[in-house]
């Protein structure tokens, strides 16, 4: 069962920072942030913000070999699983 988001006004934030900040990275859960009711900013730990530019970077690469592909520019397999395996290195979180 997922756990319920935490949500918390921008007031609590300012009063509260440093353990906002703590919780953050110990629990690895987002926090939510409203100001005057509405949603406005989400905090998440760094590890968490790190892994999903890793993953973002490479859904990037994906959509651009996508487009490589429909534009008909070819690479070989074995150059290709290289470069990706050495991105993949280099890039962990």
């Amino acid at each position: 069962m997922p756990s319920v988001p935490k949500i918390i006004p921008i007031s609590d934030l300012r009063q509260n920072a440093s353990d906002v900040v703590k919780g953050v990275s110990t629990t690895k859960q987002p926090v939510f942030i409203t100001q005057r009711g509405r949603a406005a900013a989400v905090m998440v730990s760094m590890e968490a913000y790190e892994e999903a530019q890793h993953e973002l970077d490479i859904l990037r690469l994906l959509a651009k070999g996508e487009k490589e592909i429909e534009a008909g520019v070819g690479y070989d397999l074995d150059e290709v699983l290289k470069e990706a395996d050495r991105h993949l290195e280099t890039s962990k979180p």
